[in-house]
């Protein structure tokens, strides 16, 4: 696989109590993504995706714009974009 890419992301908004970690979870397992994601003490939710970059840039979209159907985001940041050579998680998780 080539063209694999890692990066953090940190929603804010009405993220927590409506099922972002489930759908996040389940918009990434759909889009063949691993990485992980869960709520913060600071009311946000954070987590890392990795995979190929095209389907990344889908999950981005998807994180900044959708979300779950209760949510309200008001901004996604996404920092530490790197290119990695072999996929560091194998499946996408919820923690916590």
């Amino acid at each position: 696989m080539s063209g694999l890419v890692s990066v953090d992301y940190e929603v804010f908004g009405q993220v927590q109590g409506v099922f972002f970690r489930k759908y996040t979870e389940q918009e990434a397992t759909k889009l063949r993504l691993v990485g992980w994601v869960r709520n913060t003490m600071r009311d946000t939710v954070e987590g890392q995706i990795q995979g190929p970059k095209e389907a990344v840039e889908k999950m981005k979209n998807w994180l900044r714009s959708t979300g779950s159907p209760m949510s309200r985001i008001d901004k996604a940041t996404f920092n530490n974009e790197r290119a990695v050579s072999a996929l560091e998680f194998s499946s996408f998780t919820t923690r916590y």
